[in-house]
């Protein structure tokens, strides 16, 4: 099968490496030149996956519309905020693509203004296609090293041929699994980067692993009951792209959510944060779009609204955990 994978961060350019293993075709286009130009001389994604050789039967690309004209699928990895203007510049290269059938997003958050997600992104700019995200607890540098792992194909469509992609996006070391609940899965994917900011400033402030557990536990109850607020379905949140996902994202070293709150559990603020990193923490953008929406629904979600008032009111994390611990007791 022929993939086109655009962004070449870690998670995309791991993907496309995993691809490559299983024998497919695979273009990667990073969103500058010069970074293509790099990755092609190279063969190694220095900046954002450093110490993976890249396969040498990968190609490499940066102009969109010969790399679409093989395209069987097109994943998105670029971050959620530049994903409309993404599937924009996908749509102005789309005359020779005549083989295209397949969108997903590996992209995980809401729109600032719309609060969509990121199929309802993708299928309002390029309509037609048969539209699905692809998430779960990954680790990029452990995926293009063929470490096991497991994902979730989320997807509302009917086509009868999504368990072939699930096929063929499955390999010997990453096991795909599917689900109608595509919300859900979209849902889950990116309300875990929030609390894993959460589980960063429990970390930073050196409050132990009960507090941890405590707070993983709370924000699990409270991701599911955001979700089926919204219309996902409850059994999706115990699953990869759910419990899955906010385990690995709130515990893992590498993780640039958890490793953002640590920063700001020890007296760092966000803002200078994100000025720092040449790395995006989809956390940080996806609570103030979350905040608005559950605002906007009159949703009580009171961990997220306490991230939000760290990341963007300067509420010092140990006044925003007692606040939390000073909530009425209640049944659990």
């Amino acid at each position: 099968m022929n993939f086109l994978v655009i962004g070449a961060g870690a998670w995309g350019t791991a993907f496309a490496v995993h691809l490559v293993k299983q024998g497919h075709c695979v273009a990667l286009a990073p969103r500058r030149f010069e970074q293509a130009v790099a990755l092609a001389s190279t063969l190694e994604n220095s900046d954002y996956l450093p110490g993976i050789q890249l396969p040498p039967s990968l190609q490499v690309g940066h102009e969109l519309t010969p790399l679409l004209m093989e395209a069987e699928v097109v994943l998105f990895a670029c971050p959620l905020q530049s994903l409309r203007a993404t599937c924009e510049r996908v749509r102005e290269n789309l005359s020779l693509a005549t083989r295209l059938r397949f969108l997903i997003s590996l992209s995980k958050g809401l729109e600032l203004e719309t609060h969509l997600r990121p199929s309802e992104i993708i299928e309002s700019v390029l309509p037609g296609y048969t539209v699905a995200s692809l998430t779960g607890p990954t680790n990029a540098g452990e995926v293009s090293r063929g470490l096991p792992a497991a994902m979730v194909l989320g997807t509302r469509s009917t086509d009868t041929s999504i368990p072939a992609l699930q096929a063929e996006l499955s390999g010997p070391s990453l096991r795909v699994y599917t689900s109608a609940d595509l919300p859900g899965v979209e849902f889950g994917g990116c309300l875990k980067n929030i609390y894993a900011i959460a589980a960063g400033c429990s970390d930073g402030l050196g409050l132990g692993d009960n507090a941890k557990a405590a707070l993983m536990t709370r924000a699990l109850a409270e991701m599911v009951r955001l979700g089926v607020a919204l219309g996902a379905q409850r059994e999706t949140f115990y699953g990869l792209s759910g419990f899955g996902d906010l385990v690995a994202t709130c515990t893992g070293s590498w993780s640039r959510n958890r490793g953002f709150g640590e920063q700001l559990g020890r007296g760092r603020r966000a803002a200078e944060l994100q000025g720092e990193s040449k790395f995006i923490v989809e956390g940080y953008r996806t609570t103030e779009s979350f905040f608005g929406l559950c605002r906007e629904r009159n949703i009580d979600a009171p961990i997220l609204t306490e991230v939000y008032r760290v990341l963007y009111e300067n509420k010092a994390p140990a006044a925003a955990l007692a606040a939390l611990m000073s909530r009425e007791l209640k049944k659990e």
